[in-house]
């Protein structure tokens, strides 16, 4: 349910694991190219997608005696978008999210915005995360995923149904691990793509990359996660890829900004779009200081975005910043 790129990519993925897969477009326009041409013009428009993969824009023939709903629309529209397909959704239907943030008010992460929107039970909520860029797995280079449900035979079932040549994922239980490592990552590769538009190298990278997985993890104790999740694909993957690649929304937006382009300019030099950690970057930190957890990486990103801090101060602030061990 959603013909984004990451939305057509998993699309993608699970087509060429053999799975019957029909892909839900809010556009009419793309679900007829998909039919007639095998592309999404607008999203992944070098990749000729799978005969088997089938496009709508009717959300209930897309749900229609599904096994699992995977709901690809960005965070902060999950809930208006599924509150519209809940009378669709199949009984016992597992329901899978892409999205990686937190929802602003409420603070809620994306499986608990499923389970309240939805009204199902907690193993009935799986998640999809790690190093997932969508050009390079839709271009078939082979990479790793998990698939977290705290229903380990519900894990299992989707981990089969996107298995392929490509695409490995692992499964996990720790839902609470998995999901806060993929929203924090957006916001920590804000923050380096910032040091890079500034002209800082390796260095100053790797150490806003390690300190940035070091307040994630901080976070997912003090919400019950198990720490092993943040050394694993989850946390430190997902990360890596998201800092250090072109490819990220993320980190290409926050390196806009440490050029010194404004907000409004960064966005429309991305076509409109907002990355995903410009809006998390607030309700990670409230959950942050609900929670009475130090993420000064995250303040900092919220301030510039926000607040108009200037990038150049927020590193020299971050790294300069006096702290009694480096475990803290």
């Amino acid at each position: 349910m959603g013909a984004g790129s990451w939305g057509t990519a998993f699309a993608k993925v699970l087509a060429d694991a053999g799975t019957d897969t029909v892909l839900w477009a809010r556009r009419s326009e793309v679900a007829d190219a998909i039919s007639a041409r095998r592309v999404n013009p607008d999203y992944l428009p070098d990749v000729v997608l799978p005969a088997n993969l089938v496009a709508t824009t009717d959300a209930e023939k897309a749900l229609a005696g599904a096994r699992a709903v995977v709901l690809g629309v960005p965070s902060q529209t999950l809930r208006a978008n599924l509150a519209g397909w809940r009378d669709l959704l199949p009984p016992d239907a597992t329901l899978v999210s892409l999205a990686k943030g937190v929802e602003l008010g409420t603070l809620k992460r994306m499986s608990e915005v499923i389970r309240e929107v939805a009204d199902v039970p907690e193993d009935r909520v799986a998640v999809v995360t790690g190093p997932n860029l969508a050009k390079e797995i839709a271009a078939e280079q082979p990479t790793a995923t998990v698939i977290a449900c705290a229903d380990h035979d519900r894990a299992v079932e989707l981990q089969r149904a996107c298995s392929n040549a490509y695409f490995r994922p692992y499964t996990n239980v720790d839902v609470v691990g998995c999901e806060l490592g993929g929203a924090c990552k957006n916001v920590i590769a804000l923050a380096c793509g910032m040091a890079a538009g500034l002209g800082f190298g390796d260095n100053t990278m790797a150490s806003i990359i390690t300190r940035g997985l070091a307040e994630t993890a901080r976070l997912g104790a003090a919400l019950g996660a198990d720490p092993l999740t943040f050394a694993g694909l989850a946390g430190l993957g997902d990360l890596v890829a998201t800092c250090a690649s072109p490819l990220s929304r993320n980190r290409t937006f926050g390196e806009r900004l440490g050029r010194g382009e404004t907000l409004a300019q960064a966005q429309e030099a991305a076509h409109g779009q907002v990355a995903e950690g410009v809006k998390s970057c607030r309700s990670i930190g409230e959950l942050a200081a609900r929670n009475g957890v130090d993420m000064p990486i995250t303040d900092g990103v919220r301030q510039v975005c926000h607040e108009g801090l200037d990038p150049r101060v927020l590193t020299a602030a971050l790294l300069g910043r006096e702290r009694k061990s480096e475990r803290q």
